[in-house]
């Protein structure tokens, strides 16, 4: 049997459930999940390679209709990219997301020339009709390959899903090492961690006001031998009374964070961490150009 590789990017709304099905596909916590929508900022590499193929996703961010910042025209760049590159587009659609004649995704899934696989996710969530009412809905607008119904975080769903994928992709060496699981380095994991915790700790905007910058990331050992990274980081956010919010009354808050970032770095790193957090304000951020530069934006 010939060797298969190609390049698969997923795109959707914002919580459509794209990161979750990376995850459960690669089997790596490759983006983060959490409740909240727009979690996801970067585009974001997830390799999966078996004896006779090479799977290369791409996980992006979810579409924004109305960018409100110049952050989000960022993010909408990175999904914008994805057309161009695409062996197979996997299109992830919620099954309880409502149905727009406006909505951007269409546009760009238009304009792609590879297969697009439409992805009806949480389909344990709704009836059968609802199911078959939105398949209508999305095969009048866009011409798909295949349809597949799915709960992301479902292993059986994945397997089968992973399978159709491999159909697609055309013969070929891989692109990257068989041990090789993304193509990002490991601070931007680190930073990706602490981000979720914010996500996760804080309500209301203190997330989405956010952006955490790994300054420094050096891997030692001690006198005795025990290997340990030193992870200096530093939380963005807008307002004085956002980084209050942040430090919490005597600092709780921020040890509460490093303790539980921490705690998820050592199982991601398979070392001993120790976590320095700082906190600091940078009026307006989302808009700033020279700041969303050095966010990696």
């Amino acid at each position: 049997m010939p060797f298969k590789s190609g390049f698969v990017n997923i795109i959707g709304r914002p919580n459509a459930g794209k990161s979750t099905l990376m995850n459960a596909l690669v089997g790596e916590r490759m983006s983060i999940i959490t409740h909240k929508p727009q979690t996801t900022r970067h585009r974001i590499i997830g390799i999966l390679t078996g004896e006779q193929f090479q799977v290369v996703f791409s996980d992006t961010p979810g579409y924004v209709k109305k960018p409100a910042y110049q952050m989000h025209k960022a993010m909408n760049r990175f999904v914008e990219g994805t057309v161009d590159d695409a062996d197979l587009m996997l299109f992830v659609f919620d099954l309880t997301e409502e149905l727009e004649d406006d909505n951007p995704v269409i546009d760009i899934l238009k304009k792609t020339e590879a297969p697009i696989m439409l992805i009806l996710n949480k389909k344990d969530l709704v009836a059968e009709q609802r199911s078959e009412d939105v398949l209508g809905w999305w095969k009048k607008r866009v011409n798909f390959a295949e349809v597949v119904r799915i709960s992301a975080l479902k292993d059986k769903d994945a397997t089968q899903l992973l399978e159709r994928i491999i159909s697609y992709l055309p013969e070929g060496e891989p692109f990257y090492p068989p041990d090789q699981l993304t193509d990002r380095p490991e601070r931007f994991f680190v930073g990706e961690i602490i981000r979720e915790k914010i996500f996760l700790l804080y309500s209301d905007e203190i997330p989405y006001s956010s952006e955490v910058v790994v300054e420094s990331f050096q891997e030692t050992t001690t006198k005795t031998g025990e290997a340990i990274a030193r992870i200096a980081a530093t939380i963005f956010v807008m307002r004085e009374t956002q980084k209050a919010i942040i430090l919490g009354k005597g600092g709780i808050a921020i040890k509460k964070l490093g303790s539980s970032a921490r705690s998820d770095m050592e199982r991601f790193l398979q070392t001993k961490v120790f976590l320095e957090l700082t906190v600091k304000v940078r009026d307006n951020w989302r808009d700033d150009e020279r700041a969303l530069q050095r966010f990696g934006y």
